[in-house]
């Protein structure tokens, strides 16, 4: 067939071109709903540490750049390209729904699994390839396959590009409609229908538009001297710019992240601000195509992100976080704020990775042969760079270099990733001016790199509260993890503080201390002989060191996610821990806790919980019923697990799930108050498989034993100078707060409700309101407690005093 027929067969293209943009935009839109979900599934599975996350980003990208490849290698003109895509959409449909039910069953394999070390890693990567390749091979085949569909012309290649535009722009839909609706309003499960709806709803309407729109395969036409040149310094030059997107969301995210409080709603929107500018981007480039000398736009493109880059360091680091933030408003107020800094900080850079990618397409076509090829190679080399510079910023440089450093080589490799494009192209031209232009440009890039700044060591410690804070404290330390930032502060007062990523995890004055020391106290003290404990969190250590003054324990487990917690925080606290980190019964597994109960046949008579506060991203994970149920079954008989909630920052739905989510798994379980002058502060649920029962006379006995000196001491340090005292602290039970808890959201595995309430009650000030409500609805707890009449009315009397303050 000649080019001439084939081009008038291909006329009736062009009215559906709008059609596909609108097929395209949805595909984009469940992508990534699906890559929501699926993150939050995978990381239930195997983890969520910095290696299990690029394992899964790994996995993702990987299918994306594989599916790419593979679409340009099928025969052209095998099958109409519309009825190829109909059938990836509906694959990609069977797939979502598959994986939706398919990773919870991959907790069944960790039950005989090969647990740590190597042998786990490879296992966690077995598992995340078989849930996401098969359907992210499908997404990275969509783009080149329906390039097939668009001639190879000039006018085109711009469809090409608006094609990504579009795919992208469904994406900041996708991903904003999952952040803020789907999952906040609903759950995994619902998200995931929504989507594979779409999936289908698509392949039907490209089928019947595949039954109306004729195709035929355009006779390849051999490309003319002046057009075949070499692609390799474009591929290099997409791949390096694929690597510097992700290497810079990654650092930029992880910043953000400390100034927006970390919530599952800040994350989706960096993510949406990532996606709106390259969406914006490549529809620009794409208008402009037909005025562009593509490699020699590509070329500039790329110089002028280097100053991209630096423009969002120098914003993010030198400018937002000395801005006052919203502190009093609502949901909607935080999310507008956080979106507004976003744009100004991540816009720039945005916009032009957007353009690189339908500039590198257009410079890549050989204006005449597959469409397929261009656009599947440079896809593909886009998201293999994209891995690479993922992987390398995740798990290497900014644990390694720093993320000033890190952020100084990626606004360098922009710089190359454009040289590498240009200089050939102003070397056959002999252009003495544009030349110059591009030695200036790299002059000025090499002192924007010089130029790049430090990461504030304020806004690790206290991220969006950093104005009101930090003319009050200095910071001592900052080390910068793989997996979050740490920072050691004094204040004025002389109070020591570790803040993780933006937030104060612990410190060591009064209120603190004793919460802290309650997490341990309150269960140990009623265990007749506990020998075997384990620590969720490490935080400042003085929640597992409240256990080394116990005489019969011989094993003290402590789960920390992030390796320089530990080192660093034992530098400064350990004369509030008792040097727990190096006490010779201690072990430290560097795991998120979930991951760990799953993954360990240990049983323990003490398990107590002190993780990051629960409106953090992920925190939820470990407040969620499934997680409570396989913490149950990892306690010995007559075993106690101990949780840390927050009644701060926190509104009344946050705080009835969380309530409800824990009686639901330990009906017997009890509420012990950690109050501020009289004040409801922050609260330590306790746990137990059988009802409780505490002997005031029998427990008092107990700490007054010689060998239970030290705990006597560590106790009174935080203001309990008898049992009698701490346990007076008691707020109420289960059965007291049926009536209050009856509509609270249990937080769930499939849903995990609580990042999203928790997230949306941010700025709440009503701890003191939510501690007055739970004890009002308290009950004479005489189920619980028994004794000699005088300590009886004692305890009593404290009680109803709100304990010993």
């Amino acid at each position: 067939m000649n080019v001439m027929s084939a081009t008038a067969a291909n006329s009736a293209v062009s009215p559906r071109l709008p059609l596909i943009l609108v097929l395209f935009a949805a595909s984009g839109g469940t992508a990534l709903i699906y890559e929501v979900v699926w993150y939050q599934l995978l990381q239930l599975a195997i983890g969520a540490s910095a290696v299990s996350l690029g394992i899964l980003l790994a996995t993702f990208m990987g299918g994306l750049c594989l599916g790419s490849w593979l679409a340009q290698r099928l025969p052209r003109a095998a099958f109409h390209p519309l009825l190829v895509y109909a059938g990836i959409e509906l694959g990609i449909g069977l797939c979502g729904l598959a994986v939706l039910w398919g990773i919870p069953l991959a907790d069944r394999v960790y039950i005989s699994a090969l647990r740590y070390g190597m042998p786990g890693l490879m296992l966690r990567g077995a598992i995340a390839a078989l849930c996401l390749l098969p359907p992210t091979i499908l997404m990275g085949a969509s783009l080149p396959v329906m390039s097939r569909f668009v001639e190879s012309s000039k006018r085109a290649v711009g469809w090409w590009g608006w094609l990504y535009a579009a795919n992208t722009l469904g994406a900041v839909l996708g991903c904003l409609a999952a952040g803020f609706y789907l999952l906040r309003l609903h759950d995994m499960a619902v998200a995931s229908y929504v989507a594979a709806g779409l999936n289908f709803a698509i392949a039907l309407a490209a089928w019947s538009l595949a039954a109306n729109a004729p195709w035929k395969a355009s006779a390849p036409v051999a490309p003319r001297p002046a057009q075949a040149q070499h692609p390799g310094a474009v591929h290099l030059a997409i791949a390096l710019s694929g690597a510097t997107a992700l290497g810079a969301e990654m650092v930029w995210t992880r910043q953000l992240g400390m100034m927006f409080d970390g919530t599952v709603y800040a994350f989706s929107i960096i993510l949406a601000v990532f996606l709106v500018g390259m969406a914006l981007g490549s529809g620009a480039a794409s208008l402009l195509l037909r005025r562009l000398r593509p490699r020699i736009a590509l070329g500039w493109s790329q110089v002028l992100l280097a100053g991209g880059i630096a423009w969002a360091a120098y914003v993010i680091n030198e400018v937002l976080p000395f801005r006052q933030m919203n502190l009093s408003g609502g949901g909607w107020d935080i999310a507008l704020d956080d979106l507004l800094r976003s744009l100004v900080a991540l816009l720039p850079a945005a916009l032009l990775w957007g353009v690189s990618f339908p500039l590198a397409m257009a410079a890549a076509d050989d204006k005449g042969g597959d469409p397929a090829r261009p656009v599947g190679v440079v896809y593909a080399a886009n998201t293999l760079g994209g891995v690479v510079g993922a992987l390398a910023t995740g798990l290497v440089l900014i644990a390694w270099i720093g993320s000033r450093d890190t952020q100084r080589i990626l606004v360098a490799l922009a710089a190359i990733s454009g040289t590498a494009v240009l200089w050939p192209e102003l070397w056959r031209r002999r252009s003495r001016f544009w030349a110059g232009a591009l030695g200036a440009a790299l002059t000025a890039v090499c002192l924007l790199v010089w130029k790049v700044p430090a990461q504030p060591g304020d806004m690790v410690a206290y991220g969006r509260q950093l104005p009101l804070l930090a003319p009050y404290s200095k910071v001592l330390e900052v080390v910068e993890g793989r997996n979050s930032s740490v920072a050691i502060t004094r204040y004025q007062d002389g109070t020591l503080q570790i803040s993780v990523a933006g937030h104060v995890e612990a410190s060591n004055n009064g209120p603190d201390m004793r919460l802290q020391r309650m997490v341990g106290h309150v269960a140990a003290l009623l265990h007749p002989h506990p020998v075997k404990v384990l620590g969720i969190g490490f935080g400042a250590g003085v929640s597992a060191g409240s256990f080394t003054p116990y005489p019969s324990v011989a094993s003290i487990t402590i789960c920390e996610l992030e390796p320089v917690v530990p080192p660093t925080s034992s530098k400064y606290f350990a004369p509030f821990d008792n040097n727990v980190k190096n006490d010779p019964r201690t072990r430290i597994v560097f795991d998120d806790g979930r991951h760990f109960l799953l993954t360990t046949a240990e049983k323990f008579d003490i398990i107590a919980s002190d993780p990051l506060d629960v409106w953090v991203k992920g925190t939820a994970t470990i407040y969620s019923a499934d997680y409570f149920e396989n913490v149950k079954q990892h306690l010995n008989p007559g075993g106690f697990f101990t949780l840390y909630v927050p009644l701060y920052e926190s509104d009344e739905a946050t705080v009835k799930s969380e309530l409800a989510t824990f009686f639901q798994v330990f009906p017997h379980g009890t509420i012990w108050a950690n109050t501020v002058d009289g004040r409801g502060y922050d609260l330590v649920l306790m746990g137990q498989a059988a009802p409780l029962a505490i002997d005031l006379d029998a427990v008092e006995h107990r700490l007054e034993q010689p060998d239970y000196a030290r705990v006597a001491q560590s106790m009174r340090e935080i203001g309990f100078n008898s049992a009698s005292d701490m346990y007076s602290t008691f707020a109420g039970q289960q059965s007291d707060l049926q009536d209050w808890l009856r509509d609270a959201e249990i937080n769930t595995d499939r849903n995990l409700r609580l990042m999203y309430l928790a997230g949306w009650g941010i700025n709440s000030t009503l701890e003191d309101p939510l501690y007055r409500k739970i004890v009002s609805y308290r009950k004479n707890p005489s189920n619980i407690f028994s004794g000699s009449g005088p300590s009886r009315e004692l305890f009593y009397a404290k009680m109803m005093n709100g304990g010993p303050n």
